[in-house]
């Protein structure tokens, strides 16, 4: 049955085709390009961290917990992984902390992202120096790398982890040449600028082993996330209320939130229809998503990917989400999850989701965002990427040499 969702995750993970199709604006790889470099030699690969949250984060940290997990995927199919993070970092993978102390609390600062950045070019330098250069650099770090891939003697695949806005997409016109790119979902790379240089949507990956399943639920629904509007937790609540189900809210207020969370989710928090747990992690965070009925999405935002519905559903819960941003390509309508379009629609799914199987719902996590079918896409990318950038720069060397005046 969700062979037939038509999703980009679907059909581009199943082993067939590492790669999805994007914009017709955008370069991409093709199908028979990334068959063709799938398997190959023993790569060295540096995963650049944000500078934020160590690896793996111990609570809130999406983009953390990904590159955990790719890590220690890459590690495992052989290759020679360096994972350049913040102080605190742990991995299968030779760690490499850039900073002298962690900045959790300093997120989003220029002169913290600038100094971490200009420390793992200085890692990646004296690779080559050394005579072990790396053979890609992926980079989750955010703009700053990006600015500056042109420097960079090493090709580099930059992973897409937030929505294009009209400035982050300027930004991205401008700096399109300097590296490649890889997207979440068709969704998010549907709103980027024509000309990146683009391998495809590869989702982000999720350990199985980690979050078990339950096939016996208890009676609460949940939402998880950044208390922000687009998110959509006061949405929830109205949807619970109308389910007549209770419901558990769990994220951090971040800086820039309080108001939002103080006027809209604060006052119907009352421990009994609405709880609100402030950190989640760990064993608790994995049976709060396996015993609930069902995960609530009611976002109204371009959602680059979401990884707590690929959490959600690897427990066997299903999820209930608005037709926006990558949800249509991550829930399979009726088998994982039911996707609507406002919150009656919501309240309504709620009342339906009893007839979902909870085997089914984490058997389509299994077959598309595993953490080893993501290790394989992301090796193609890689293959791809390097291969293309030998390609060229043997070319330019070639033009070089004929343009050149003879002696």
């Amino acid at each position: 049955m969700h062979r037939d969702s038509g999703t980009l995750l679907a059909e581009g993970l199943r082993g067939r085709e590492a790669f999805a199709r994007t914009r017709s604006t955008t370069k991409h790889v093709p199908s028979a390009g990334a068959r063709r470099f799938r398997v190959g030699r023993r790569l060295r690969i540096a995963l650049l961290a944000p500078p934020w949250i160590p690896i793996p984060p111990p609570g809130y940290g999406g983009i953390e917990r990904v590159i955990a997990e790719l890590a220690s995927g890459l590690v495992r199919h052989g290759h020679d992984v360096s994972l350049l993070a913040p102080p605190g970092s742990r991995s299968s993978a030779n760690v490499v902390p850039l900073l002298e102390r962690e900045h959790a609390q300093d997120m989003g600062e220029t002169l913290v992202d600038v100094d971490h950045v200009s420390r793992a070019l200085e890692v990646i330098d004296d690779a080559a120096e050394r005579g072990h250069p790396y053979d890609i650099v992926h980079d989750h770090s955010g703009f700053a790398l990006v600015a500056i891939a042109d420097r960079v003697a090493v090709p580099v695949l930059h992973t897409l982890h937030g929505p294009f806005t009209d400035d982050i997409r300027a930004f991205y016109r401008q700096h399109a040449h300097k590296v490649w790119v890889s997207g979440l979902s068709r969704a998010q790379l549907a709103g980027g600028p024509p000309g990146l240089r683009c391998v495809g949507a590869i989702p982000n990956p999720i350990s199985l082993r980690a979050w078990p399943l339950e096939t016996v639920k208890q009676r609460y629904l949940l939402w998880v996330g950044r208390m922000t509007e687009g998110k959509g937790p006061h949405r929830a609540i109205a949807v619970a209320r109308a389910a007549g189900m209770p419901l558990i809210i769990a994220g951090p207020v971040q800086p820039g939130q309080r108001e939002f969370f103080a006027a809209e989710v604060a006052p119907h928090i009352d421990g009994q229809r609405v709880r609100y747990l402030e950190e989640i992690g760990g064993r608790r965070q994995h049976e709060l998503f396996a015993r609930a009925t069902a995960l609530l999405m009611p976002i109204r935002w371009p959602e680059p990917f979401g990884m707590v519905m690929i959490e959600a559903m690897a427990c066997g819960t299903p999820v209930i989400a608005f037709r926006d941003g990558s949800a249509p390509e991550v829930v399979v309508d009726g088998v994982s999850g039911f996707l609507v379009d406002d919150e009656a629609g919501m309240a309504d799914a709620v009342r339906r989701v009893g007839r979902l199987d909870p085997v089914l719902c984490r058997a389509t996590v299994a077959e598309r965002f595993e953490v080893d079918v993501v290790t394989r896409a992301y090796e193609a990318a890689y293959r791809f990427v390097i291969a293309t950038e030998t390609r060229s720069r043997a070319d330019a060397s070639i033009h070089q040499r004929a343009v050149a005046p003879s002696a």
